[in-house]
């Protein structure tokens, strides 16, 4: 039954001279309100063997005078180059590496070289960076797509040495291989210190699992180091073209990770 309510006159009209109470208990509010959408979906997480921001930025901390040194010895290395003050040196080394011709040798460096001729240069990169994609890591997918532009570092670099290749005679061997442009620098190298390179960073500052990651990064880094003499050892270069390519991917790849280092230290909120 209603309470019965009094009115009374006012200036503006007739208001309740009394209000009727609220109830004593309200509703209460469910403990987790629905979220609205953003209007941008959001990835999902990196998989559980994937370290977090925090962890991945500490991990990349190097040495930032490194990359610097790194271009002194490149522009070094090019200035003797482009002055034909190399070429002794380089015959000898060329000589001393190919007089190890062992078979099982030969095969390592058949099989070292061949991800970095044509067509499967063009594929492996682009696979890597579409792994990481499916990986929920589109930050590092971008940076790989980065890494693979030392290829084109080397390029413009070969367009302004013109350095020739070396050419097969009685002493020196070249293995038969689809080759193209300068011999300075080796595009095998910059590119595997690069791509590779970026690649064993990404493993070394990402994984979880210490025994995998240890694993994967010895792996890469062996690939790297290994590129280079197989260059040489298959009279594809000379060995001032490898040692530039080494110095020069080197400085590229430290700028890069640093960049990268940095966005990553910026979404984790704490410094590089």
């Amino acid at each position: 039954m209603l309470a019965r309510v009094q009115m009374t006159k006012s200036r503006t009209g007739i208001l309740p001279s009394r209000v009727p109470s609220l109830p004593s208990r309200m509703p209460a509010l469910p403990s987790r309100l629905p979220t609205l959408p953003t209007g941008m979906p959001t990835l999902p997480p990196p998989p559980d063997a994937v370290v977090s921001p925090r962890v991945a930025v500490r991990r990349g901390r190097t040495a930032r005078f490194a990359s610097w040194i790194a271009l002194a010895g490149f522009g070094a290395i090019f200035s003797l180059v482009r002055a034909r003050r190399s070429d002794a040196v380089d015959l000898a080394v060329t000589l001393k590496l190919q007089q190890r011709d062992h078979p099982v040798l030969q095969t390592v460096m058949r099989s070292v070289s061949w991800p970095g001729f044509p067509p499967q240069s063009r594929i492996i990169p682009a696979l890597i960076a579409a792994g990481l994609l499916v990986a929920r890591l589109p930050l590092e997918a971008a940076f790989m797509l980065g890494a693979w532009g030392t290829a084109l570092v080397a390029s413009a670099v070969k367009i302004v040495m013109r350095r020739p290749r070396p050419v097969a005679n009685v002493d020196l061997r070249v293995v038969t291989a689809p080759l193209g442009g300068s011999s300075f620098p080796s595009g095998h190298t910059i590119t595997y210190v690069g791509v590779y390179g970026f690649l064993a960073y990404l493993a070394h500052t990402l994984l979880r699992p210490t025994g995998w990651r240890r694993a994967i990064v010895a792996a890469l880094v062996g690939l790297v180091a290994l590129v280079g003499p197989s260059r040489v050892h298959q009279g594809h270069h000379w060995f001032t073209d490898v040692t530039a390519s080494y110095l020069l991917g080197i400085a590229y790849l430290i700028g890069l990770t640093g960049l990268y280092r940095r966005i990553k230290a910026a979404r984790a909120g704490m410094r590089p």
